[in-house]
Order: structure tokens, then C-alpha cells, then sequence
């Protein structure tokens, strides 16, 4: 899944005024019942069902039914628009609540609740995010969980890492499934039948002896049972745990 658009290729100032409020509402003959608000709704589920390419002003226009020149009293472009739809699918929701008690917790939340994201905005996985513009969603959401990893005893840039390094785990899961999700859709063939289509070939090729490793695993080895998600974010949290318990066995100095 190729990425395809990136966040702050517009007007940044624009945006961050759009996205906290500060930018100027429409004072010419906007069409009635249409708001910011429902421009950027409406783009976000025509990205969740055909994808981000298919955002433009003109099929927005279409699909809100007026004319593409009213969408221009209220955002600029498309670029300045993809960042208030990022902004928007940010925002809080009921699992966020779930983001408390002890760090751990708070990281197996945070954790799932971005491949929940995902799940449900694939064309997430098509924007180039490495220099995002700072919303209100983004900024509500880093205070939240900071708040709950602080307790770590980590420096401050390491609890970034310990973010950076979650978030770039789960976005490598997410894609996995979503271009999964995608090859199941474009080919029609399960997975189970994608397998038994090459299970003669593989089986004869195992029977070779050049492949001992790979013949001796148990049946189950690529089974679909095993959560390989939740098996690496145990370990990711482990490892966490030594470092946070090594750190404050640590003399502190002043």
C-alpha cells in the first residue's frame, strides 16, 4: 500500500487555525447545513470506503451536493483538509477511556486502540505522518498518555521512544492485516484456499530434505489461532518493565 498524500504539504498556518478554531468562518452565501464539520466527516468516510485518492474538492462537492467553489470558503485544498481529517479520526473515543491505571495498562490501551484506528481508516496507512501537523485530537491524545507513562521514571525523550516505538510497531500490524484484508478482496480467495492452492507444490518441495527447519514446524506454526499482535506487545512491555525496574534501582544524582 503505497503511501499516497502527506500531512503538512499545504497551508500549515491555515490548517492549525481551521483545526483549533481560530481560522475565519464563511461571510458569503454559504449553502445552508453546510459546515467544516460536515465537509470533513463526509471526506473521512468517503476515504473508509474507497480510499484516499478518492478525496478530491469535486467529488466532495458531489457527494454534499453543492457547488466545489463553496467548499473553498471553508478550507483551501485537499492538503489543508487531509490534515483536518487526521485531526478528525484522532479524536477521542470511548476505548480512550480505558487509558489508565498503571503504565502498562495505559500502553496495551494505547496500543490497541491505534490498530482499532487503523481497522477502521485503512487510508490512514496511505499518508506520509512523519511531520504531522499538531491538532487538537493530536495534542489531547499526547497529554492523555503522557500523563500516564510519566510515572515510568524515564527522561522525557525516552518516553517519546517508548511511543515512537509502540506506534511504529502497531502501524507495522495494521498493514500487515489491512494489505491482507486487501488481497482477500482483490483476488476472492480466502486464505484458507490461497494456502491449499500451494500446499501440493510446498509439500513437495518440504519432502526434499534441503528445508529441515521449515518441514520440522508444527502444523500450527502458521495458524491463524496465535495473536502474534498481543504476543509482540508482551514482549515490547517486557523489555519495558526491565528498563523502568533498572532505572530505579538506579542512584539518582544531582
Amino acid at each position: 500500500m503505497a503511501t499516497t498524500e502527506t500531512s503538512g504539504s499545504g497551508d500549515i498556518t491555515r490548517s492549525l487555525e481551521l483545526m483549533w478554531g481560530s481560522g475565519e468562518r464563511p461571510t458569503r452565501g454559504p449553502k445552508p447545513g453546510l459546515t467544516l464539520e460536515r465537509i470533513v466527516s463526509t471526506a473521512v468516510r468517503l476515504a473508509d470506503a474507497e480510499g484516499i485518492a478518492a478525496v478530491s474538492m469535486r467529488r466532495l462537492s458531489t457527494e454534499l451536493g453543492t457547488g466545489t467553489m463553496s467548499l473553498y470558503r471553508y478550507v483551501p485544498g485537499k492538503a489543508e483538509l487531509l490534515d483536518l481529517m487526521l485531526n478528525h479520526v484522532q479524536a477521542p473515543t470511548a476505548q480512550d477511556a480505558e487509558f489508565t491505571g498503571h503504565w502498562r495498562a495505559a500502553l496495551e490501551s494505547y496500543a490497541r486502540a491505534i490498530l482499532e484506528q487503523h481497522r477502521a481508516h485503512p487510508w490512514l496507512l496511505q499518508v506520509n505522518q512523519a511531520r504531522p501537523v499538531l491538532g487538537p485530537s493530536a495534542v489531547e491524545g499526547l497529554e492523555r498518555v503522557l500523563s500516564l507513562i510519566k510515572p515510568m521514571g524515564l527522561r522525557d525523550v525516552e518516553l517519546i521512544s517508548v511511543l515512537v516505538m509502540v506506534e511504529g510497531y502497531v502501524a507495522g500490524v495494521a498493514r500487515t492485516q489491512v494489505l491482507e484484508a486487501q488481497a482477500r478482496e482483490e483476488t476472492e480467495l480466502t486464505d484458507e484456499d490461497f494456502w491449499e492452492t500451494q500446499r501440493p507444490v510446498l509439500e513437495r518441495i518440504m519432502q526434499s530434505g534441503k528445508y529441515p527447519l521449515i518441514a520440522g514446524l508444527s502444523e500450527d506454526s502458521f495458524g491463524s489461532d496465535f495473536d502474534h499482535f498481543e504476543f509482540g506487545l508482551q514482549r515490547i512491555l517486557d523489555g519495558l518493565e526491565v528498563l523502568v525496574s533498572r532505572r530505579t534501582r538506579e542512584p539518582h544524582t544531582t
